[in-house]
């Protein structure tokens, strides 16, 4: 469709009779994401407030469906790989956000943190060099101040500001250190998201939001303990890429809950139902 159809059609959007309207928006929607750009254009170069309000409302439907459509592909891949599905988070709120910048940015923190660490150190030693280089060099911490900010599960956001949720800080040290060839992973466990290191002669536990301190399973039974749960594999061992990205999810709908925001918290818990295996898709 040329430019000068296009503007035509855009016109229509100001129409009295509803539906026209609706008719003109789905023939912009039918369109599908190349259209982004000119409604842009249009947005900046229009007057009418109505008019300028639809447009805003055809780009979010357009960035909305091009994120669907990335989740469902990342779920659908083989290797679910982290950063690309914390990239696709952000693009909700951050739609012009570039994966490959992110990826700069991490290597960046990775070479910060080659430069101090020594392969052959012990691996609490290992995990203290992190430490030193994320929370005292870098200033990384936990966003206690607004901890319920939709912007502490969007990992470009925590990169700038360096302070984040305990998943977000957990993703960008897990990132760094399995890039550092380092067995860390992540942990589901209830209220709080931590890692753990974990080879054939050691396992022990680190929490991110606290400045990556570390602590052992009894530790966290004492904690299961507290909750009054029951204690569950879970608790202890690795999750996948897949559930680090449903628990980011929770967070996002849980940030916009307690906002207000109810209609993205819909639109995020739609992303959730796409990537969930039929279970509990609680917070």
């Amino acid at each position: 469709m040329e430019d000068k159809e296009l503007k035509a059609l855009i016109s229509l959007l100001d129409d009295d009779d509803q539906q026209i309207v609706s008719h003109v928006e789905g023939k912009i929607l039918s369109i599908g994401k190349e259209v982004i750009p000119f409604l842009e254009r249009e947005w900046e170069s229009n007057l009418n407030p109505s008019v300028q309000s639809r447009i805003e409302e055809l780009i979010h439907t357009l960035q909305y469906d091009l994120l669907r459509e990335r989740l469902k592909n990342w779920y659908a891949s083989k290797d679910q790989d982290l950063l690309t599905g914390m990239w696709i988070i952000a693009t909700y709120q951050y739609p012009e956000i570039e994966l490959e910048k992110l990826r700069q940015e991490l290597e960046q923190i990775y070479y910060e943190t080659w430069l101090e660490f020594r392969p052959d150190l012990y691996p609490f030693d290992q995990i203290k060099v992190i430490n030193g280089v994320l929370f005292n060099k870098l200033k990384f911490g936990a966003n206690t101040k607004n901890f319920h900010s939709p912007g502490n599960s969007m990992i470009n956001v925590v990169l700038e500001s360096r302070k984040g949720n305990p998943i977000t800080l957990c993703v960008i040290y897990l990132l760094v250190a399995q890039k550092l060839k380092l067995p860390v992973h992540g942990v589901n466990l209830p209220n709080l998201f931590i890692l753990t290191y974990k080879d054939e002669n050691h396992q022990f536990y680190i929490n991110a939001f606290n400045r990556g301190l570390i602590f052992s399973k009894q530790d966290i039974e004492n904690y299961i303990n507290e909750l009054h749960l029951v204690p569950q594999p879970s608790f202890f061992e690795a999750c996948s890429s897949l559930e680090i990205i449903r628990r980011a999810l929770r967070n996002l709908v849980m940030s916009f809950e307690k906002m207000g925001e109810h209609a993205k918290a819909n639109e995020v818990k739609v992303l959730l139902v796409e990537i969930s295996d039929g279970g509990d898709l609680g917070v």
